[in-house]
């Protein structure tokens, strides 16, 4: 029986670094500034502490300060000339068609941006959905219940399903759910809950899908 695997987006996909990133951080400071009434300095510091405490900016200010979600995320997902933004390698696309087994992508993005990015990258259509933190109900990785909203609406077996992701500690819900993990990433420390590390979403090599699909 095929897995499931489940793809972060940022960092995973596609390399969000150099441009997406810095791009989203000083439309969120824009956006505290904005509707908190706070300078640049406290506004940049409180976006800091919110996805330090809780993943996410959005899920601090929807807690202490009861912002809209939806108007969060429309403002700060905006982007002028996204296909000049998104840095990825074309040999993802190759690599997608050659994995055996269903697609999702598991983002903590906005449903908007996830598809524009997808787009721009032309791989929308090899995945059977994308889940995005308006499905989550606006839980998003690494809280439980935004994995649990995907497991229900997808009626998925954690045990059949792979995450793949740059972020150790949404690996570390995975794990606790009974899925498979992959870590992408460079540490040079790979956690107990972590069943695969990689430098690269490239390195899902033939060789490396077989140690994971067989574990």
């Amino acid at each position: 029986m095929h897995p499931i695997w489940l793809f972060d987006l940022d960092n995973t996909l596609h390399n969000a670094s150099p441009h997406i990133f810095p791009h989203i951080n000083r439309s969120m400071t824009a956006y505290l500034m904005r509707h908190l009434d706070l300078d640049e300095r406290d506004a940049n510091r409180l976006r800091m502490e919110y996805w330090k405490r809780y993943g996410a900016t959005l899920t601090g200010l929807m807690r202490h300060h009861g912002t809209r979600p939806q108007h969060f995320l429309h403002n700060t997902h905006q982007f002028p000339d996204l296909a000049r933004m998104v840095v990825f390698d074309s040999a993802v696309r190759h690599l997608l068609r050659r994995l055996p087994g269903k697609k999702i992508v598991f983002s903590n993005g906005p449903l908007h941006y996830a598809e524009a990015v997808l787009d721009v990258m032309g791989i929308r259509k090899l995945f059977a959905d994308v889940y995005s933190v308006e499905q989550m109900r606006f839980h998003p990785k690494p809280k439980v219940a935004g994995f649990q909203h995907l497991i229900k609406d997808h009626r998925l077996n954690p045990r059949r399903c792979i995450l793949v992701e740059d972020s150790a500690e949404n690996l570390c819900t995975a794990k606790r759910l009974g899925m498979r993990t992959v870590w992408i990433s460079r540490s040079l420390r790979q956690p107990d809950f972590v069943d695969c590390q990689l430098p690269s979403v490239l390195g899902l090599a033939r060789h490396a899908i077989r140690n994971i699909t067989s574990r």
